[in-house]
């Protein structure tokens, strides 16, 4: 199995598995900085780790994160759909002053 390596010298193994190189992004880059990540940190070490892989590995991985993308939407969706379906009734507002006053 081929590994690659982080900026700050962690490696991962390139398996196909999204999730085990997300898991050591955050480990190696979020959590090591005390979660004072910033977007352009991160962005350099996937964009560092990308060019490490191959061309194969590379499509692998773009097909994994859509799909790990589609589900992970799917269910916010589902969430979304089911929170509104539980939620209470809203309240209607009037529209006027109240029947019978003047």
């Amino acid at each position: 199995m081929r590994k690659v390596r982080l900026r700050q010298g962690a490696t991962i193994e390139l398996d196909g598995d999204i999730l085990a190189v997300l898991e050591a992004l955050y480990r190696e880059v979020t959590l090591k900085s005390q979660l004072r990540a910033s977007f352009e940190d991160v962005m350099a070490e996937i964009r560092g780790l990308v060019e490490q892989m191959t061309e194969d590995e590379r499509k692998s991985y773009l097909v994994e994160s859509l799909f790990l993308n589609s589900v992970t939407y799917e269910n916010e969706m589902l969430d979304a759909y089911m929170r509104k379906l539980t939620a209470p009734p809203a309240k209607k507002r009037s529209r006027g002053r109240p029947a019978g006053r003047a």
